[in-house]
Parts: C-alpha cells; sequence; structure tokens
C-alpha cells in the first residue's frame, strides 16, 4: 500500500459518498481510474444503484482504460444481476490493476470479485483505507450482514436535554444553521423516520429542501395503530414523496384504506410489550432495501431503538437555553437502574453551527 494508493482511494471514497441516500439497496461506491499517474475516468454508483461506479469510470477513460490502475471503493461485484459483473467489466477493458479498499459482504460476492480479477490476471489489492470504507459502507454492510439499516438517532433539544416545552412548543429550540445541516444529513440517508407522536404534535414534511436535491428520502413513520393525521403535510404529499407506515398487526381498516388510497405503502411489524418491536421494524426495513435510516425521534421511538442497541450513530444538537424538568425529555423511559446497563458511544466528531454545539458520537467497535 502506497501513498499514492491512499491518495487515489481517498478520492474514490469521496466519489462514493455522493451517492448515499439515492443508490439504496445498492451500495454508494466509488472508482478512478488511473493511467500514467493521470486520471482517465471517474464514477459512482447512480441514482437508483445503476450504472455502478466502474461502469462509468470506464466508460469515461474509454479505450484508456488498458493498462490502467483501478481504485474502487468496495470490491467488484461478481454476480450478474440486472447489469454484468463490474469484474467483468474491468478485465474486458484490460485494466491491469484494481485496488479495493474492502471485501463485498454480499454472499454473492464476498471475495468472488477479487477472485474473478486474479483468475484472469488482473493485479488485486486490497486494504487500502478500509477503515474509513467501512464507514463509508456501514449502511450496506449492516443490512448484508444484519438485516437492518444503519440507524442515525439525531436529537436537537436543549442544554438540559428537552426537545419541547410543557405545552409541546418545540419550534425552534435549535438555530436556522443547524436545520440547514440536518437538511444535509437527511439527504445522505434512504429515509428519514419519526414516530406517530412527532407526526401528530410537528406536522413534519421530512424532506429535504433547499439544497437540490433529485431524489427524496423516505419518509417512515412508526405507528402502531395508524393514527397520524390524514390531513396533514405527510398525508397531502404521499403521492409525489414516498410515504411508509409501519404499524401493528390490527391496524384500523379504515384508517389502512384511506392511507393506501393517498399512495402510502403499509409495513406490518410484530410487538413488543404492546409496542412495535424495534428489532422487526428494522429487519422489515432491510427486506424493502434501506440502507440507512435517519431517526428524528421522538423520545419514545429513541428509547425504544437505544434500549434495543440498534442506534449506530447519535447525532446531537445543542441549543444554549433551559427548558426545565417540566420539559418533554429527547428520549424517553428505558428501565435503567444499573449504568452498566446504559449505552455508551464514542465521541468522534464536535463543531459549532451557529449558536448551537454539534456532537456525533458512534457505536464502539466490537
Amino acid at each position: 500500500m502506497t501513498d499514492t494508493d491512499k491518495r487515489y482511494m481517498a478520492l474514490a471514497l469521496s466519489l462514493g459518498r455522493r451517492g448515499q441516500g439515492m443508490c439504496w439497496p445498492n451500495p454508494a461506491v466509488g472508482c478512478v481510474v488511473v493511467k500514467n499517474g493521470r486520471i482517465v475516468g471517474r464514477g459512482w454508483t447512480q441514482p437508483g444503484g445503476r450504472p455502478h461506479a466502474e461502469t462509468v469510470a470506464l466508460a469515461q477513460a474509454g479505450l484508456l482504460a488498458r493498462g490502467s490502475t483501478a481504485y474502487v471503493s468496495l470490491e467488484p461485484c461478481a454476480h450478474h444481476g440486472k447489469t454484468p459483473p463490474c469484474a467483468q467489466a474491468l478485465i474486458d477493458a484490460g485494466v491491469a490493476r484494481v485496488v479495493s479498499a474492502i471485501e463485498d459482504s454480499d454472499p454473492r460476492v464476498a471475495g468472488l470479485g477479487f477472485e474473478m480479477l486474479r483468475a484472469a490476471g488482473v493485479d488485486v489489492t486490497t486494504g487500502v483505507l478500509a477503515d474509513q470504507a467501512a464507514r463509508d459502507h456501514a449502511g450496506f454492510l449492516t443490512r448484508t450482514e444484519q438485516g437492518r439499516p444503519f440507524v442515525t438517532l439525531k436529537l436537537a433539544c436543549s442544554f438540559d436535554g428537552r426537545i419541547a416545552t410543557s405545552t409541546g412548543q418545540s419550534k425552534w429550540i435549535t438555530s436556522p444553521q443547524s436545520r440547514r445541516v440536518v437538511h444535509a444529513m437527511r439527504a445522505r440517508h434512504d429515509a428519514v423516520m419519526v414516530g406517530a407522536g412527532t407526526a401528530r404534535a410537528d406536522d413534519p414534511s421530512l424532506t429535504v429542501r433547499d439544497l437540490g436535491v433529485a431524489q427524496q428520502p423516505v419518509r417512515v413513520v412508526v405507528s402502531r395503530h395508524l393514527d397520524v393525521p390524514l390531513l396533514g403535510q405527510l398525508a397531502r404529499s404521499a403521492s409525489e414523496v414516498p410515504v411508509w407506515l409501519c404499524h401493528g398487526p390490527s391496524p384500523d381498516p379504515e384508517r389502512a384504506r384511506a392511507w393506501r388510497g393517498l399512495g402510502a405503502k403499509l409495513i406490518p411489524c410484530a410487538l413488543q410489550d404492546h409496542h412495535i418491536d424495534p428489532a422487526d421494524l428494522l429487519q422489515q426495513l432491510g427486506q424493502e432495501g434501506l440502507t440507512r435510516v435517519f431517526c428524528e425521534g421522538g423520545s419514545a421511538l429513541a428509547a425504544s431503538l437505544l434500549a434495543a442497541d440498534l442506534v449506530d450513530e447519535l447525532v446531537g444538537f445543542t441549543a444554549g437555553m433551559a427548558i426545565g424538568a417540566e420539559g418533554l425529555p429527547a428520549i424517553g423511559a428505558m428501565g435503567l437502574s444499573e449504568l452498566a446497563d446504559a449505552p455508551r458511544f464514542d465521541l468522534v466528531e464536535t463543531k459549532i453551527v451557529g449558536p448551537d454545539v454539534l456532537q456525533v458520537w458512534r457505536r464502539p467497535m466490537r
């Protein structure tokens, strides 16, 4: 592994991040084709998952791909799906060397792409910037390995951890600058998820605004009884931007019929202690193809995900205001009596956003 390899792989990873939130269930891969020290092709997974990054980069390189080195942020696929294998495309283009960050955990690939390349005489180097690639592809890897999407839990609260006053006022605790950052975060996820209480209290649209995105994330509402306003913003826009309602086994038939008529997808989930089972909820979303979910609360949903150890990343925006104990806490009751049982995360980033403080915490490596 050389410094040159690291430099071009860093570029491939940055290109791949451009596809996050737009190419699920496929991974957001980046590819750079280099010949004689010059970049001759660049690509990333396109909206909807196709064409793949390698195909885009090879098309740009054309005949210059012969004898080149291709830097790919994930092992090239080896199976025939809607398109031929990318490993075969690299071979057919005459690429002499492939540098990849990590192996694909999809059982249809899982080392087979590397084997195909080596069998064709292509020099293969792996493990370049593997840690960064594992973070970038965490959603895809979590889905292929655990059957569920990667979960980011975002909380925007006062200094004392409140998300609303005792009367339910919550707009706005954090600043416009923080809200703009939240929109950018939404855009990098496949779906934005809230609980039914948040949908009722805030009447959110849950869309990405003012950033010029071409594809909106799916709006997911967790509501056991489907008691989400049929005249709210989500209902009014369900035919334009996807709305998925995750409900219990016996939803009200009239409400179910009404939501389907508006264009929403209804996803039945199992119950646990009279509430939607968070583990089954995420398994259902994984089966639907989601790889990265941005959960924006409310407090009960946040507590259930944390208690079930299903949160991979915490994002917190803290405002310099105090609301007091009568305010609504950011996280609901978790039934903890021992500190040892409390979920802990590692701090990876802290920065100032306008008048607020942003912190990012990640699940510890296990």
